[in-house]
This record gives structure tokens, C-alpha cells and sequence, in this order.
């Protein structure tokens, strides 16, 4: 694969800044590309690098072309442009249209004939897979899945009983859609199991990270809109409901019955508790605990931020006496309030 740089300019409407005609063979970082790769800057931290880069081309803005000692595209966002010419170099492993001899697929599925079965899949009955999909290794489809067209599902990728996915959906390994959503009742003999009678409905275009689970519903389906990407370890509750164009990073909890808007970003190891909402074009930042629902757009943000040690140990001990603190605090400004007016109260009747 390679592309002269006028024809990755081209791509991203990009100007040229150099020669043309280079010959661009794949993508590297500002650091390690070598002269047949295209880097790229978008971040001012790694702008210290872009004198010395050995790129044959780097991605970037105008504004800071003129440190740049190699061809250049100059675009206004480079870290788009980037992800858009990133993707014409990818190679993946060669997938092969049929079913693999150690395949075991029930007679009832429906295998489009384009579509690629790795070693060791079980498909069940009822199952189908679309017009060029990728099925890995180890697979396994429940009954009555339905895969579309252009997905890839990488290795030991599980999909439960009634599982549905759009089209170009990928999936990455070990990944597990469709399990039981975690509901039970208390009783007086212990728990008592809720039937998780719902599916899971995926749209076109998400990708879902590896080892990320998505728990079927308790009566209707818990659905992922098109276009949402989830990173790795990702947990999304029976029920839930994630908008098109979400981004949901590591280790994310996402609890029973949230409704998360569109174009939302969750950030790594957030927790939504269950029954919330949460407005289109929400970003919370990592580590957040989310309680309550979120009405309006903007950046939202809990817990502490890093502190030495001992310093957070200390403030810590402090969180507990932060409701008597109040009181006495309200005590004296009620105080200071009637000694302003004129009015008498001492401070044992202030009860300070």
C-alpha cells in the first residue's frame, strides 16, 4: 500500500506543502516514522518533536507548519485527517468466505456465502451472518442472532440467544453480549432470579471493546445506537440505552435503565447509577460518579483530585465533620446578622 501525497491530500482536502509526488507507505508517530510514513501533530505537548522528525510527512495546522523541516499537509484538524488516512494502511489478518472444517454450525443458521467462519465457532439454529462479515475463532452465536453485513467479530467474541447487530459492527475479543442482566429479588429464602427475557440490539457502525459486557434486557431490549464507541472492560447494564455517536472509555459501569444521550463522552472508569438520564452532549471526565440525571450539556466532574499522600489522608478526616462545621458556620453568620441589626445574642445562646 502506498500513496503519493497528493492523493492523501486530496482524501482530507488538505494543502501540500512540499513535494507531491513522495510516496507515503504507511503511519508512524513524530518521534519513529520513518521518511516513507506520515505522522501527524494535533497536541502542543509533542510539539518539541517536529523539528527532528525523520517523517516523510507530517499532518498538522498552519499555524505551525514553519517549524517543520519535512513535507507537511496542513489541514484544521490534523488529528481527524490522521484518523481518516490511518485507515488506508491498516492490514488485517486474510479472511477467507466459507466455513471453517472445524466450524459447528446448526442447519437452521444462515451463513451468507461471502461471509467468513473461523476455526472452532458455534453458530446455532435460528442464527444468521451477513454479506462479508468476519466471524473469528472461537466464536460462539446464540440462537436467533442476527449479525449484518461488513462486521467483524474478533476471537471467543460470545453473543447470547437474541442478539442483534447492524451493519459494519465490530466486536473485539472476549467480548460477551447478551448475558443475563443482574437482577434478583430479595426474599425471605435469599434471591429470587428476575427472567431476563429482553435482547440486545446494536446499530450500524459501533465498535465494542475487548472484554466489554452487555447485558441483555428484563423485558424490552438494551440498545446501543449507531455509530457509539466502547473501549475495553466496559460494563453496560440490562436495559440501559446508549446514544448514537457516544463515546464510552475503560472500565466505564454503566447501571440498569440509563438513558445516555447522543454524542455524550464518558470518560475511564466512571460509574452511572441506574435509572438516570443523561442529556445529549454530556462529557464526564474520568473517575466520576454519576447519581443523579444530567439535563443539560457540559463537562461534569466528581470525586478528589490527586494529592500527596498524607495531605489527602488529612482531608479525608475532614469530610466527616464537614456537616458540623455547616451548623456552626449558619450559627455564626446568624450571630454577626443580628449583631449588625442591633439585636442581642451571645454566643451560648448562639450555641457556638
Amino acid at each position: 500500500m502506498e500513496y503519493r501525497l497528493a492523493e492523501l491530500a486530496a482524501l482530507v482536502g488538505a494543502a501540500v506543502r512540499g513535494d507531491p509526488a513522495r510516496l507515503i507507505r504507511g503511519v508512524g508517530d513524530l518521534e519513529h516514522a520513518r521518511p516513507d510514513q506520515l505522522a501527524f501533530l494535533a497536541s502542543p505537548a509533542y510539539r518539541r518533536h517536529l523539528g527532528a522528525t525523520r517523517a516523510g510527512a507530517v499532518v498538522l495546522t498552519a499555524e505551525v507548519a514553519d517549524d517543520c523541516t519535512v513535507d507537511c499537509l496542513l489541514v484544521e484538524d490534523p488529528y481527524r485527517a490522521f484518523a481518516t488516512l490511518s485507515r488506508l494502511f491498516v492490514e488485517l489478518p486474510l479472511s477467507v468466505p466459507g466455513v471453517h472444517a472445524t466450524a459447528v454450525v446448526a442447519q437452521e443458521a444462515r451463513i451468507h456465502a461471502s461471509a467468513s467462519i473461523g476455526a472452532q465457532c458455534t453458530i446455532e439454529a435460528g442464527a444468521e451472518v451477513g454479506e462479508r462479515s468476519v466471524i473469528g475463532a472461537g466464536c460462539r452465536i446464540g440462537a436467533g442472532s442476527r449479525i449484518g453485513s461488513d462486521c467483524r467479530l474478533w476471537a471467543n467474541v460470545v453473543l447470547y440467544h437474541g442478539v442483534r447487530l447492524g451493519d459494519r459492527v465490530t466486536v473485539h475479543a472476549g467480548a460477551v453480549l447478551g448475558a443475563d442482566g443482574f437482577g434478583f429479588a430479595s426474599g425471605p429464602e435469599g434471591w429470587e432470579k428476575i427472567a431476563q427475557i429482553g435482547g440486545v440490539a446494536i446499530g450500524d457502525d459501533v465498535e465494542i471493546g475487548a472484554c466489554t459486557t452487555i447485558d441483555r434486557g428484563t423485558l424490552g431490549d438494551t440498545v446501543v445506537e449507531r455509530g457509539v464507541k466502547i473501549d475495553n472492560q466496559v460494563q453496560i447494564a440490562h436495559n440501559a440505552r446508549i446514544g448514537a455517536h457516544t463515546a464510552i472509555a475503560g472500565c466505564a459501569g454503566i447501571a440498569g435503565s440509563v438513558r445516555v444521550g447522543s454524542r455524550c463522552r464518558i470518560g475511564g472508569g466512571a460509574g452511572l447509577v441506574g435509572h438516570i438520564e443523561v442529556a445529549d452532549g454530556v462529557t464526564i471526565t474520568p473517575m466520576s460518579l454519576v447519581t443523579r440525571s444530567i439535563g443539560e450539556p457540559g463537562t461534569y466532574t466528581s470525586g478528589t483530585v490527586l494529592q500527596a499522600s498524607q495531605r489527602w489522608k488529612r482531608s479525608a478526616l475532614r469530610f466527616g465533620e464537614l456537616e458540623e462545621m455547616n451548623r456552626r458556620l449558619r450559627r455564626v453568620e446568624r450571630l454577626l446578622g443580628r449583631a449588625a441589626s442591633g439585636g442581642h445574642e451571645t454566643e451560648d445562646t448562639a450555641g457556638c
